[in-house]
This record gives structure tokens, sequence and C-alpha cells, in this order.
């Protein structure tokens, strides 16, 4: 079921400055009244601790609470098992909220404790944050929804998740099945250790991620090896191959792999190996020609080795551009909120790791940021990717970063789950949502907010630069994805699930004393 909006009825109500700033009061204080919901949401899917596509109790958990507030859920968007739209609400404007659910490789980590403390060794953890997205969606809609009841606000909201987004996994197919086709507006939220948005180019890379698989010949690798024919051998001179191109490519490429397959054991000659490439640039064109690169090279080591490559993409995104004026309305009720109120335990958490990871000892962000602007120059060095960049090619779109983390840490890392459980990412999800739930009541009750959203978007943002898919018709989302890891390790994550009948905080039940640091 694709998404159909209606007309926005002619009738539809124009809430005076007055009544609007009163509404916003009354948004503000019903979220303040969810922080025990909202601490439970987010400490639940701390709990969960899914790798990308296979976030199945994130996804159950998530989609019940919007069942029973009388959202209708349709799962299983674009081939994909975790991935689902949850709608309320008729007529136009058509607004969609969206955040990443999935978490990384070996970064579980006890929450509260300033240094490597796994839950279970080597299990995945939220080291990126992703945790906290949709509890703060759920929790402005929930409250906005009430409002918009009430004040008969015509509308129509639909939730979304980004699935496997650490594998660009999933938001490019959401496109290309038509799931914002009819969406006038989308709304981001991700973790950050302050509280903004921002607009325009912001700097990052889009990527193809590749995944090249060859196939030779098994022998003795002793006995026999000339009856071999490895396919190790090929991805080893691919590899070869790339590392040596690397010095004539422009300094704006990012590219790095792993091998995930590299043969079975030293006496037998690898007959399968894979090698899996990101390859990331500032442009469509440029990322296409590392794609094509990339190919070349692959055939070539096939050739040199006698053996055959298949390759498949794993996932995409484009780079991000995103829109001034939601950027704009976004900041001013930014401004509005401000930061939480950081206590001393919080400062003494935030400045204990930063310590233990030899960062500046700074604390806590304690200043709202500033209006991010487009990036200076497309000739810049990139950074990271994410497919949130492909929704905002076809819909006016922005960002949302919220205070749940804590500045200086590395990213993608155990460290970066410490706080994800804590007060400070509780505060920092409550200080989002009211920020998201005020934005998104702008955008219902003031038609000139989407219109100049919509004017950006077409005359100029989208005026030189044309979206074209990174991924073909007939390419389909890797839903194998880490099937295996969680397979290994889910049997003893349950056992660690939060139990909020039971316990106040995820915190309390693992016998956590906040904060926990190293004594001197």
């Amino acid at each position: 079921m694709l998404f159909t909006a209606v007309a926005l009825p002619t009738h539809a109500q124009i809430i005076s400055p007055a009544k609007l700033d009163g509404l916003k009061t009354e948004l503000m204080k019903e979220i303040d009244k969810q922080q025990k919901s909202t601490q439970e949401m987010v400490d639940m899917v701390f709990s969960f601790a899914e790798l990308g596509f296979q976030e199945v109790e994130t996804s159950k958990y998530l989609t019940d609470i919007l069942k029973k507030n009388g959202f209708a859920v349709e799962m299983g968007i674009s081939g994909v098992p975790t991935a689902w739209t949850a709608k309320w609400g008729s007529g136009k404007p058509v607004i969609a909220i969206g955040s990443d659910i999935d978490c990384i490789p070996k970064a579980s980590q006890k929450p509260g404790v300033a240094y490597h403390d796994p839950i279970i060794e080597g299990a995945p953890g939220h080291g990126e944050g992703h945790n906290a997205g949709e509890p703060l969606n759920l929790t402005a809609v929930l409250a906005l929804k009430k409002i918009m009841e009430r004040e008969k606000i015509p509308g129509t909201i639909i939730l979304w998740p980004g699935v496997a987004e650490e594998q660009l996994g999933t938001k490019a197919y959401y496109v290309r099945d038509g799931y914002f086709k009819d969406v006038d507006a989308c709304i981001f939220t991700h973790v950050g250790n302050n509280m903004g948005t921002s607009y325009g180019d912001g700097g990052g890379n889009g990527v193809v991620s590749v995944k090249f698989d060859f196939e030779g010949e098994a022998a003795h690798a002793a006995g026999a090896p000339w009856k071999g024919r490895s396919a190790l051998d090929a991805v080893e001179l691919m590899n070869v191959g790339w590392n040596f191109h690397r010095e004539h490519m422009e300094t704006t490429q990012r590219s790095h792999y792993v091998i995930p397959d590299g043969g079975d054991q030293p006496n037998v000659v690898p007959s399968k190996a894979s090698v899996w490439y990101y390859f990331r640039e500032r442009s469509y064109p440029k990322i296409m020609k590392m794609y094509n690169d990339g190919i070349k090279m692959a055939e070539a080591a096939a050739k040199m080795t006698d053996t055959k490559m298949t390759y498949q993409i794993l996932g995409s995104a484009w780079p991000g551009h995103f829109n001034q004026p939601m950027a704009e309305a976004m900041q001013e009720n930014i401004k509005a909120v401000g930061l939480p109120v950081w206590t001393a335990d919080d400062q003494t958490l935030a400045r204990a790791i930063q310590k233990e990871l030899k960062s500046p000892e700074e604390g806590l962000s304690s200043t709202i940021s500033a209006l991010a602007a487009p990036a200076i120059s497309t000739s810049a060095g990139g950074g990271g990717s994410d497919d949130i960049a492909d929704i905002s090619w076809n819909v006016p779109t922005i960002v949302l970063r919220f205070p749940s983390n804590i500045p200086g840490l590395p990213g993608h890392h155990w460290a970066n789950a410490i706080a994800m459980a804590t007060p400070i990412a509780h505060k920092g999800v409550t200080a989002g949502a009211k920020a998201e739930a005020m934005t998104l009541l702008d955008m219902f009750t003031n038609p000139e907010v989407l219109k100049s959203a919509k004017t950006y978007f077409t005359d100029v943002q989208t005026k030189d630069t044309k979206y074209v898919p990174l991924i073909s018709k007939t390419d389909k989302p890797a839903i194998h994805l880490n099937k295996k890891i969680m397979d290994e390790f889910r049997p003893e994550m349950k056992k660690f699930y939060y139990n909020p009948a039971k316990y106040k905080t995820y915190m309390e039940q693992l016998g956590i004393k906040y904060p926990t640091v190293k004594k001197n």
C-alpha cells in the first residue's frame, strides 16, 4: 500500500500567532508529562541492540505502541521484514517522520559506565545512538496528535524507520518503491551531542556499497596447488589494484573494504572469496566513476586468476541536501526549547569518558548550535554518508540533531553507547521531541512554511541537480546481512532485555550506580 494523500480542505484551519504560541506551550508541557514513557522507550530499544535488517524486536515494540495509539501500520515495506510505515490522520499536508533503528557490531556497553564494560563481550550495541530517534518521534507525534484531534487540524502523519542505516540499506528502496510519492515534507531525527539543524549541502559523501564475489576451484594447497584457482588471490589482486589506484584519485574520495570471506583453511585453495567495498564521493558522477572503476578491477583480477566474478549492491546513498525554510523554522523552535539542564552527575560521566579516551574534558554542550549553513565547497574532503539523502532529493527534508550523546567521542564505538540509556539521553530526547512537535505544528497550521520549502526544493536544490538512483529497478535490499551475528548473540542478549514493569530504568536493572567512573 503506497501513500495517497487527499487535497487539503479549502476550510483548513489557520491558527493565529497568539493561539499557536499557546498550543506550543501546551505541547511542551504534554511532552514533559511523557518523560517516563519516553525513558522506557529509549531504554527498551537500547536493550534490544539489533543490527541492520535484523531489528525484529525493535520494530515490533515500536509498532505495537503506534497501533495502540490509533496508527495504521503496514509491515514489510520494500520487501524488508523489519521496515514499516505507521499512518494517522487525513488530508494535506502529508509529513513523514523517520529515524534509524539499527546498532553497531561489537559495541555492547553498560550505560552510565565511563570505561569499557560490555553487557555481553563481542555483542552488538547502540554505539551510534540509534535507540533514541524513534522514541523521540513517537513522543513528539503522540503529544501533537492530541492537539490535532481536539483542534480539528487536518493533515497526515507517517512514521517510518531507517532500517540498516549502517549498511545504507533501505531508504533508496523506499523512494524507488513510491513510499514518498505524495509526501509534502520529511523530518528526520538523529542523535548528536547538541541540538541543531542545517540546510543545503552539508559536506558529506554519497556512497555505493558493493560486494564482489569470486569463485575458483579448490585443491590441496600443498599436494596439488596447480589444480586450484584461488578466489582469494583474486580478492587480493583487486585490493592491490585499488590501493595503487588511490594515488590517482581526487582527495574527496573515501574508499574502504573488508574481506568477509577469505577461504576456509590454509591447506585448501579457496574456491570462494569475497570483498566488500564502500565507494564514497561528493557527487553522483564521481560515485559512479569509482563504482565502474571497481568493477573493472574486479573483472581484471578474475581474468588474472582464471576465476569467475559477480557483484551485488548492498546499499547506497546520495550526498545530502537539506531544506532551508524548514531548517529555519526548526531552528526557531530549537531556540525556544533550549538545551536540557545537565546535572553534576551528567557532567561527571561525560568528562570521565572524555578523559578515558584522551579527548578534551569539556563535558556536555552548554550552548545551542547555530543554524548550520551549506558547505563552502564541494571539493573539500568528504566524510560519512547517510541514506536520508535519497529522501532529501525527492521531498523537502531536514535533519534534527538532538543532544543525547557526549562530545569528543569517536563514533561507531562502544563509548558512544555509554550515554544512550542514561539521563543524558532521556533529557536530550525530551528536548528534541519538543522542537520537533512544535515544528510539525508550524507545518500543519502555517501553509507558508511548506510553500517556501517547496519553492526552495524546486528553484534552488533541484534546479541544476536531478536525482538519479544509485540502485537499479531490479536491485533488492540485502536482508540477509547480519543474520548470522544476531543468531549467535540474540539468545544471550534476550536475558538482558529491559523489564520496565520491574525496574524504573535499564541502569537499575543492570545494577549500575550513575555515574560509574574509574577511581583516581
